[in-house]
């Protein structure tokens, strides 16, 4: 079995073996090339396992991405994708190896972490990854969609306009940016994207109803991408800069008329718009779900590069058995930034790679993976400083498909 890079000549045969890996057709992308989910595939972070016949066995990608951590820090972070293994040569090692070849080849461009979107949670823990996100749909009645009064903050005294999608590419990709770069886990979605329509809408070409809210003086700071099927206006997306202009994009939402229900595909945990209605058990919580994971390649570089709220010191015993390394690292935060060095002192929490990566972002409580069994606290007070020293600013959260 080799793993090799791909190149331009290989993009189509890359492209037929991971959709033959998950049993589906390639839909036929649009004049030059875009409109389908593939569009903005990067030839030189693709990988081809191929067996001994000379014949593709299974496709490994990655995109250039950008995180946003906590503190308002952005980072480059590989975006896996496209990670198949044909039916025919499945339980052979295939995946294992596309894995430690691409891990390699993050390493080796200077990156510290990797994300993806598992489509099989079971799979991606094996290899250092871990569940850092999550999200859940929001549906509310028609009829039982009314704002309590009075509304706290004060009146918006900004606008709603109705555009459609080819109208606002760019200012769609305009307010997508400044609200990534304010949100713990976003991910940046580079102009080739919009450009291309690759992905799932709003960014993909697929006929949508846009709503764009414009601060009081007409600046735009937040849209909602829509659709509706017969009576269920469904909410792509909501992408805001602040709680006014997501609370007036909810409101028109949640005001269309000759709508029986409005379901928002991506509610951001912690939200405060359940708490805004009339009645707070009128918006029902469905299909909780991990979102983004994350995997770290380069312990105190990660650590040291997101933004901490809180003072203190930890020991941790990080394990990466998939890699075969083991340190242990004296974290310390003081005024907002943090050191990591190598220590030998008895560890305060023992965990693995994946776990760290799961309370990276700060979306998952340190505490309730020492509850699983996940993590070892070794003294007491460890697991309450671990986190308060985890939390984020606010729940990380990621709308990128990808």
């Amino acid at each position: 079995m080799q793993i090799r890079p791909t190149t331009d000549q290989d993009r189509d045969l890359f492209i037929d073996t991971v959709h033959a890996a998950f049993g589906r057709f390639p839909e036929t992308p649009t004049e030059g090339g875009g409109g389908v989910w593939w569009a903005a595939t990067e030839t030189g972070r693709s990988l081809l396992a191929v067996a001994a016949d000379g014949r593709p066995a299974g496709t490994a990608g990655a995109y250039s991405f950008e995180l946003t951590l906590p503190g308002e820090v952005v980072v480059p972070a590989a975006g896996v994708t496209s990670v198949g293994v044909l039916p025919s040569h499945r339980r052979r090692g295939v995946l294992t190896a596309m894995m430690r070849h691409q891990l390699a080849d993050v390493r080796a461009r200077g990156e510290f972490l990797s994300v993806l979107l598992a489509s099989e949670a079971v799979i991606y823990r094996r290899f250092g990854y871990g569940p850092a996100t999550y999200t859940q749909r929001l549906t509310v009645p028609r009829h039982r969609a009314d704002f309590a009064a009075p509304r706290a903050g004060g009146p918006d005294t900004g606008t709603v306009e109705l555009l459609r999608r080819a109208e606002c590419v760019d200012l769609l990709e305009e307010v997508y940016d400044r609200y990534r770069r304010a949100q713990p886990g976003a991910l940046s979605r580079p102009h080739h994207w919009w450009a291309l329509g690759a992905g799932q809408p709003p960014v993909a070409p697929a006929p949508r109803y846009v709503a764009v809210h414009r601060d009081a003086d007409g600046v735009p700071d937040g849209y909602a991408s829509y659709s509706l099927d017969g009576a269920t206006l469904t909410v792509d997306e909501v992408v805001a800069v602040d709680d006014t202009a997501h609370t007036a994009l909810a409101r028109y939402a949640l005001g269309h008329d000759l709508v029986t229900e409005v379901v928002f595909k991506h509610f951001p945990p912690e939200h405060p718009l359940r708490w805004q209605l009339a009645d707070f058990n009128a918006g029902q919580l469905t299909g909780h779900t991990d979102w983004l994971w994350v995997r770290l390649l380069d312990v105190p570089r990660a650590l040291t590069s997101r933004g901490w709220f809180t003072d203190g010191e930890l020991v941790l015993d990080v394990d990466d058995p998939f890699l075969g390394e083991h340190h242990r690292h004296l974290l310390t935060v003081r005024d907002g930034k943090a050191d990591c060095v190598p220590t030998d002192r008895e560890p305060d929490l023992s965990l693995d790679v994946s776990d760290l990566g799961s309370i990276y972002l700060g979306g998952t409580a340190p505490s309730a993976l020492v509850r699983a069994g996940h993590v070892r606290a070794h003294r007491p007070g460890a697991t309450a400083l671990a986190d308060a020293l985890f939390r984020a600013e606010r729940a990380p959260h990621c709308l990128h498909w990808f």
